[in-house]
């Protein structure tokens, strides 16, 4: 499995395989039958079946975790990863929470029905409470704010534990390394179809606006503003639905590490964008006139068309819950 940011193509062609990997099987099973009927082709199953076990994962790090059978109870130390483990319905016990010692709006209530539990939040790591989950897998973060990179040793002491990397792949790419790991293959394939098949559709029921658009967090003088970089996460969700995104000049990049997701660039920075339609991270539409308002921002394109909008109070870490929002929002905004 390769680790790196090809986004669609990766994630397509995972897909693809496991359609294929399912014609082949039902191709394959009349010439299977024979005078011993279904029970031998019920043994012949189930062998395959356990022959998948164990596996190994190949981290983002380079490293490589065997995950000795089926995993039946998962601690997600990483808030991020939760929901697309949800949307495969993997078998999450229990997750950290973010900073505010919450879960994710767009899947908290998913959380609840399932009985997670909450571990604690961004910025605290407790082994003791992961231990008494007895978990099967554990799943971190390479980085980001909720990355227990540095516990790794101690985590796989107490179960396999495998790195992912949300920050170089679409949600649907995440979906299908976290299928391979779990089991849940078909699964992971079934959540990725039925989203791209909404987005299709949405599509079909929006007038996209002329020009460029552009996405970015909003935080003011003195403070590092988040703009998302084509074929990030974010730019992904808008150029599905027929947008094309404004890419900011890496020179802009404020901070040392290197991101492929966002330019973190200052407030005058923002001056210089240059596309028609602005959306606000984790804004509503209300919110996002904090910067349509700001006097500074009075010649940015965006704000004297007056199409500065808000992606959503969810959209800032995006998986199938919250990219479904988003896709929503869109609709509302540009349905013809």
């Amino acid at each position: 499995m390769l680790h790196v940011p090809t986004r669609r193509t990766r994630w397509a062609s995972g897909l693809a395989l496991l359609v294929t990997g399912a014609v082949a099987l039902v191709g394959c099973s009349p010439a299977s039958e024979n005078a011993d009927g279904p029970a031998e082709t019920a043994d012949t199953e189930e062998t395959a079946v356990a022959g998948d076990w164990p596996r190994e994962f190949e981290n983002t790090d380079g490293t490589v975790t065997e995950i000795p059978e089926q995993p039946t109870n998962i601690v997600s130390t990483t808030v991020t990863a939760t929901g697309t483990l949800l949307a495969i319905d993997a078998p999450v016990v229990a997750s950290g929470s973010a900073a505010n010692g919450q879960f994710f709006g767009q899947w908290a209530d998913i959380a609840e029905e399932k009985g997670v539990e909450n571990l604690f939040p961004v910025g605290e790591v407790d082994l003791e409470a992961i231990i008494a989950q007895d978990p099967d897998l554990i799943v971190v973060a390479r980085g980001g704010a909720d990355s227990l990179i540095d516990n790794v040793e101690e985590l796989k002491a107490i179960a396999p534990t495998i790195i992912i990397d949300y920050g170089v792949v679409t949600w649907q790419e995440l979906a299908l390394e976290l299928g391979e790991a779990t089991g849940l293959e078909e699964e992971a394939a079934a959540a990725v179809a039925d989203y791209d098949a909404y987005v299709a559709d949405a599509a079909t029921k929006i007038t996209v606006p002329a020009g460029t658009a552009n996405i970015f967090s909003f935080n003011g003088p003195g403070e590092n503003n988040n703009i998302a970089r084509k074929g990030s996460v974010h730019g992904d969700v808008l150029e599905s639905l027929g947008f094309t995104l404004e890419d900011p000049p890496i020179e802009w990049h404020t901070i040392t590490e290197q991101r492929s997701d966002f330019v973190f660039a200052t407030y005058e920075n923002l001056t210089e964008l240059t596309s028609e339609t602005t959306f606000i991270l984790a804004q509503d539409d209300e919110g996002a006139q904090k910067f349509a308002q700001d006097p500074t921002m009075a010649n940015v394109p965006s704000v004297k068309a007056g199409q500065v909008y808000g992606l959503g109070k969810n959209s800032f870490r995006v998986d199938k819950f919250s990219a479904t929002q988003i896709v929503d929002h869109i609709v509302e905004l540009f349905g013809s």
